[in-house]
């Protein structure tokens, strides 16, 4: 006799988003799950042929049921920190972000013991902060400086992080606090003005200490870490690969994990400074329990467009003498690399500009066991990969983990064609093309904002043709491209007998709505079987 399911899902549009090499994309009506996998698909009638006593019956009353959404890529406590501090992605204006800091000034002011000034020290809890702000979005377009920033508080220090985390902003008390640090910085990171003072904004390695002074303690790190949780459940979310540095996540995660109340599975890349730590506390790729695992090795080759930091062949549009930053040379990266390799790790590197994307193919190249079949490694971004970069990504086997987010900067009058100009604008994020020279994609969000279906929406609708998907592409990216990148493609990213019921219930279909995707509600979420969102 066969034993009944646990819980099914009938009268849905239900897309396997299966891989064109097993047959394509399947629509079905139903799917049985038992202990926590996928053990039938098929019509509904067939389907209920499972159900028992205690058989959770769930109608999907016509909804579009896919595989979860697997986030290759993301910062989870920035996303939780954005739900606990001042979000600053929200504001339309110079004008509206420090409004939004002000009032979380206001509330810092009133959480503080005593409600007075705050006696020094550097504690997170002094700060007034602010996370996501986008002034490519804004009439004045330029950055938060100390100006804007003495307007929040002349008595706590503030700060306010750039969306891709690559360039803050602080103010006077925070600029004395750290006037050590900061001198000590590399050049071109603490930019001064006429008067030869820093104003306050500050480009990677100098917001080091920042980051630091601002890092949540373990308790506060579970806050942000649940916030986020919850926000992951509510998008569809039900993997996500985080980018893990000097940080309290990993122990948080596993403790969720020991306690039954991690609603998402999670794949931990540490960065490359933990490389020694993690070989000797016995951590390796793919290691772990069915909820947490360790992913990669990740570096930086170099910054952002944003911060004019990402490294160039030819100048910036709008700054002809600038072409960007190394933040790790590329003979530190190629070390590193073997190093990792060596040691038997999956490698990430963050490349945007295509003399860093070179470089990072240029390292793998160079390392061993660097086969798409062993090793595995990827490039994260690869915002602005040429012809000879993606004709490598896909000899090398290396995974393009890319963020459809970012396409939103290519419209017209965005940040890439102010920094770029209007042809290497619809050169950036070559999905495309990429797709059909063999390249393995996954997408991710990298926070901005953590949210599938408006990446999907972006690939989607993209403004050039080697950058746009298909509604069936791209969900796969966000899904089995996802699952490859973390050595999941097995138990994860289609709806397949054998696979994990990891699910999403949407409440319309992204085929249908091709020009709204980043609109549709999601209805449902389900983890290994469980429903974690119930949004109906």
């Amino acid at each position: 006799m066969t034993e009944a399911a646990d819980r099914i899902f009938v009268n849905g549009e239900v897309h396997t988003l299966a891989h064109p090499a097993d047959g394509g994309d399947a629509v079905r009506e139903a799917v049985a799950v038992r202990d926590g996998e996928i053990v039938r698909t098929g019509r509904t009638h067939d389907v209920e042929l499972l159900a028992g006593v205690d058989t959770d019956v769930v109608d999907l009353d016509g909804r579009v049921l896919l595989p979860g959404f697997v986030d290759a890529h993301t910062h989870l406590t920035t996303v939780g920190r954005y739900l606990v501090h001042a979000d600053l992605s929200a504001a339309a204006s110079l004008d509206e972000a420090v409004d939004l800091l002000s009032e979380r000034a206001a509330e810092v002011e009133s959480e503080s013991s005593g409600g007075g000034a705050p006696d020094g020290g550097g504690e997170a809890e002094d700060w007034v902060l602010g996370y996501g702000y986008d002034e490519s979005t804004w009439d004045e377009s330029r950055y938060l400086t100390r100006a804007d920033l003495d307007r929040v508080s002349t008595e706590r220090p503030v700060a306010a992080f750039r969306e891709d985390m690559h360039v803050a902003a602080v103010n006077g008390v925070a600029l004395d606090r750290f006037a050590d640090d900061l001198a000590a910085a590399p050049d071109d990171t603490v930019p001064t003005g006429g008067d030869g003072e820093p104003t306050g904004v500050l480009l990677e390695a100098a917001i080091d200490p920042i980051y630091r002074a601002v890092e949540p303690d373990r308790e506060e790190t579970r806050a942000v870490v649940e916030a986020a949780l919850d926000h992951c459940a509510a998008r569809g979310i039900t993997g996500f690969h985080d980018m893990v540095r000097d940080s309290h996540a990993p122990r948080v995660y596993r403790a969720l994990d020991a306690a039954g109340e991690l609603t998402a599975r999670v794949r931990i890349n540490y960065w490359s400074d933990h490389l020694d730590a993690a070989r000797e506390v016995g951590l390796a790729t793919n290691g772990g329990s069915e909820f947490v695992e360790t992913g990669a090795i990740k570096s930086y080759t170099d910054g952002s467009f944003g911060g004019r930091t990402a490294r160039l062949s030819e100048p910036y549009a709008d700054a002809p003498d600038e072409t960007g930053q190394w933040v790790v040379d590329p003979d530190e990266l190629n070390e590193t690399v073997a190093e990792a390799t060596e040691a038997g790790f999956q490698f990430t590197a963050h490349a945007i500009g295509d003399e860093a994307i070179a470089a990072v193919l240029d390292a793998y190249e160079d390392a061993s066991r660097t086969d798409a079949g062993e090793a595995r490694h990827r490039i994260e971004h690869a915002e602005l990969a040429d012809d000879e970069a993606i004709e490598r990504l896909a000899e090398t086997g290396a995974v393009a983990s890319v963020q459809p987010n970012f396409l939103k900067w290519a419209r017209s009058d965005g940040l890439y064609e102010e920094r770029l100009g209007e042809a290497r604008t619809a050169e950036t994020n070559r999905y495309r093309e990429m797709l059909d020279a063999g390249v393995e994609l996954a997408f991710g969000s990298d926070g901005m904002p953590m949210d599938p279906l408006f990446g999907v929406h972006q690939a989607v609708t993209a403004p050039a043709d080697p950058q746009r998907l298909t509604v069936t592409e791209a969900l796969r990216a966000y899904t089995s491209g996802a699952a490859y990148a973390g050595f999941d493609e097995d138990r994860l990213g289609t709806i397949e007998a054998g696979k994990r019921a990891d699910l999403v219930a949407l409440d319309a279909s992204p085929w249908e709505r091709d020009d709204a995707i980043d609109e549709i509600d999601v209805a449902l979420t389900v983890v290994d079987g469980a429903v974690v969102f119930d949004g109906r």
